[in-house]
């Protein structure tokens, strides 16, 4: 089993917690993914899920989304059991991107960001002049304006990812969460996407992601949620989180961790079986 480092979160702690997986068992058929897992997402900060391949990320932040139901535990949102909260009422609170979306062919940016509105309509309440203000600001926010009579199936995959992200700004939440945002992307447009999502956070969202490239994970988070086999390692703040043990823990990964040259944040360095200094004198599984 493996063993979790207690870390404080330090400035990972940002107040008040409003989403919290509590004793959550959860999984595919009869295969078990997350067993009996606590997780307490820091609120007014960016959190994100670091992993290898398989081991839950991406399930623990869809039983977060209430999209998998727990087999027992329960998430809690504000307090209330998400289980119990009705879907449009969900979607009032929280906003999720998930992997790769897609739009319909030919919709275009305006009327698929104008869909983050759906949980604000009711045969009560239909379309305002409040709604379009919500959408032209998220539009703004998320800095594609310009695009807004473009198709979406016409735009790069950056501007795309802005445009889905500007959608669940419109559902009018301060709670985001983001699967694997920078999927598909290149570099530049990886780093244009997590840009955005550190504006959004200074702006006051509370975010949740799940990366794969760990070191635009450590610059980009605050609190940093470290799994392996549907279990937590650690968490807390990059800088108290990763090492060269946890890492080798964690994913087998043998590297070295230093100083970031242009951040605050650690900068992880991993060694393979060649193209090693031979100074360095470092075994492809040693610890450091």
């Amino acid at each position: 089993m493996a063993t979790q480092h207690t870390i404080e979160s330090g400035s990972g702690a940002g107040g008040v917690p409003r989403l919290a997986a509590e004793g959550v068992t959860v999984g595919y058929g009869t295969r078990t993914v997350i067993d009996a897992l606590d997780v307490t997402i820091p609120s007014g900060v960016v959190t994100t899920i670091i992993g290898p391949n398989g081991c839950g990320k991406s399930t623990l932040l869809r039983t977060l989304t209430r999209l998998l139901k727990p087999a027992k535990g329960a998430v809690v949102l504000d307090g209330e059991d998400i289980g119990t909260l009705r879907t449009r009422d969900v979607a009032k609170k929280l906003g999720l991107l998930p992997q790769a979306p897609v739009a319909p062919e030919g919709l275009t940016v305006a009327d698929l960001v104008a869909r983050g509105r759906h949980p604000h309509q009711s045969w009560l309440r239909q379309w305002s002049s409040d709604d379009a203000a919500v959408v032209e600001r998220a539009l703004a926010m998320t800095g594609v304006s310009d695009l807004a009579d473009r198709p979406v199936d016409s735009l790069s995959g950056g501007q795309r990812q802005r445009v889905w992200i500007s959608m669940t700004l419109a559902q009018g939440t301060d709670l985001l969460l983001l699967d694997e945002p920078t999927t598909y992307l290149d570099l530049a447009h990886a780093i244009d996407v997590l840009d955005l999502v550190d504006d959004l956070h200074e702006s006051g969202c509370t975010v949740v992601m799940v990366l794969h490239d760990l070191n635009l994970a450590t610059r980009y988070s605050d609190n940093l949620v470290v799994m392996r086999a549907g279990a937590i390692l650690a968490q807390g703040h990059p800088r108290d989180v990763i090492t060269a043990e946890l890492l080798h823990e964690a994913f087998g990964l043998s590297a070295q961790v230093i100083d970031d040259p242009v951040g605050d944040r650690p900068l992880i360095v991993p060694i393979g079986r060649t193209h090693v200094r031979p100074s360095l004198n470092w075994a492809p599984n040693q610890r450091k």
